[in-house]
Order: C-alpha cells, then structure tokens, then sequence
C-alpha cells in the first residue's frame, strides 16, 4: 500500500489545487471550461488515465465546469498516486480553462 504524505507539502507543489478534506485527507481543484464539450473532453482525458492506471478521481460536472478532488482511499489520504494524477490535469487543462 501506498503511504499517505503530507498535504501541506504536497500543496506547495501543486498551486492551483487546494486541501479538501471530506472526510480523508484530500486535494480538489475546480476548473472553468469554455464550454460542456470542452468540459467533457477533459473529463473524457482524464477518464482514460485514470482507468489505466487504476485510480479514479472524485469529481462533478456541470456545464462547463469540473470539480475534482484527489485522494487514496486505501492510504486514507492523499498519496503519489494522486499527485501524479494532479500533475496530469494540470498540464492537459493549459490554455483550456477559462
């Protein structure tokens, strides 16, 4: 299993993510898309990583907005895993998001 890291430290690198803990640790970030297609292309994206790599993220969407929050179930916290997916997001959702 995986171990549960530090939110505090994670955060410092990853700006644009905040802590969200409901009720595990966890980071969330919300994002502003252009449209719902837009949206969902994102979310399409991320769906396909994170089925390969067998760990799936929280999230919401409503038109062209996303909420995704971040966390290890299994840590009981945040955890690589869920920076490396953070770290994806951040880099397919520049010069999309609004």
């Amino acid at each position: 299993m995986t171990a549960a890291l530090d939110v505090t430290e994670v955060l410092a690198g990853l700006p644009d993510w905040r802590r969200a803990d409901d009720p595990r640790p966890a980071i969330a970030r919300s994002l502003k898309f252009a449209d719902f297609n837009a949206a969902f292309g994102f979310m399409t994206r991320v769906a396909l990583l994170a089925d390969k790599a067998d760990h799936h993220p929280e999230w919401s969407n409503v038109y062209n907005r996303v909420e995704v929050l971040l966390t290890t179930h299994d840590a009981g916290g945040v955890t690589e895993r869920d920076v490396a997916m953070a770290r994806f997001i951040d880099e397919i959702v520049k010069g999309q998001t609004t």
